[in-house]
């Protein structure tokens, strides 16, 4: 395994300036600078929800703050283990709670160990969720963190607000790509993506902050959801009627994504285990 692809930032720009959008009078999401992350002002203090790319990303992240609200941060919740999404954190104050996946912690810990996780080595996740579901209220505000299976990585965790109907779905949402972008290398699936998409859209919201891009709408992430299923359907076809993945690829229309492997690759993989790891 190439342990630098284990946190591979999205193919997005991490250099566009940050513009804060409000959502509701306590709920704001930031793009630019990494992918999208969300502030929750509570009572006493704040909790965002992803972190940027760097540490410069993280002290812009903590300026927009300060221009929402002079309350303090209080905890971090990471969707998932990319450092595009919590690599920011080496900007933040040590002793806040951060709040993450229990896989993503094993995956931040191996880059770590390797000796490449600098960013992130004085910030690990210090509240780890197991289970599939669990509800937290911080600081006064209710979030219901779930977990349906692996689906973009391992680790994946949908922030959902139910009083306030909002989502964030970190990276499982990304629509500036084609296709749902899915790091086998750190064990995401096809299926899970389906699976946890489809869990998604049963949640009751219409507004959905992706990892990246511009807010969804429940519609929009119902035909992606519908898109996928059928592109998965049609690759699983194609593979038991004997065609190759070049074959496949052209088939489908796939578009090349330089070195990140693409859905239509996942899935072949998927369905002929045991082929040489594509290499970056």
């Amino acid at each position: 395994m190439a342990l630098v692809k284990l946190l591979a930032p999205a193919l997005l720009s991490v250099c566009a300036a940050a513009q804060t959008h409000q959502l509701t009078p306590n709920i704001y999401w930031i793009e630019g600078g990494g992918g999208n992350s969300g502030v929750i002002v509570g009572s006493k203090g704040v909790i965002v929800i992803d972190v940027k790319t760097t540490t410069a990303g993280g002290k812009d992240l903590l300026d927009s703050i300060a221009r929402i609200t002079p309350k303090p941060v209080e905890a971090v919740i990471e969707t998932h283990s990319d450092s595009d999404h919590i690599a920011g954190i080496s900007a933040f104050p040590k002793g806040i709670e951060i709040i993450a996946h229990e896989n993503n912690r094993k995956e931040q810990d191996v880059v770590i160990a390797a000796g490449r996780g600098t960013l992130i080595a004085d910030h690990p996740p210090t509240r780890l969720i197991s289970k599939n579901e669990e509800t937290l209220t911080i600081d006064g505000v209710r979030f219901e963190l779930l977990h349906w299976a692996p689906a973009h990585t391992s680790g994946d965790l949908v922030v959902y607000l139910p009083a306030e109907k909002i989502v964030f779905t970190g990276d499982i949402i990304s629509p500036a790509q084609p296709d749902p972008i899915i790091h086998p290398e750190k064990n995401g699936s096809s299926n899970g993506w389906i699976e946890t998409t489809t869990g998604m859209v049963a949640l009751d919201s219409d507004r959905y902050v992706p990892g990246h891009g511009e807010l969804q709408t429940k519609a929009a992430i119902q035909k992606g959801l519908a898109d996928a299923e059928a592109k998965r359907a049609k690759i699983k076809e194609l593979e038991a009627a004997g065609k190759t993945l070049d074959e496949i690829r052209t088939a489908v229309g796939d578009m090349p994504r330089g070195r990140i492997i693409t859905f239509t690759e996942v899935v072949y993989r998927e369905l002929v285990p045991g082929l040489p790891e594509k290499k970056p």
